[in-house]
């Protein structure tokens, strides 16, 4: 299940820069920084998984510091 939803993840994230490299409108920036950030999570759910705890943290740090910046483009 995990590998589905990083799939998933990947693929928002691809379209959303591509969508913004292509037409040259940045307004959906955040979501593709939200969505990174998710995929981060992810990602250190696996870490954690396979007992690599340190960069598990700073997968999770990622994706604390991405969900950050990603909260503050709305203001």
């Amino acid at each position: 299940m995990l590998r589905i939803s990083q799939f998933v993840l990947v693929i928002i994230v691809v379209s959303l820069s591509a969508y913004g490299l292509i037409t040259r409108d940045y307004d959906l920036n955040f979501l593709m920084v939200f969505f990174s950030g998710l995929l981060m999570l992810t990602l250190g759910i696996e870490e954690f998984q396979r007992e690599r705890k340190v960069y598990a943290w700073l997968l999770i740090g990622l994706f604390l510091f991405s969900i950050y910046v990603s909260t503050q483009s709305f203001y």
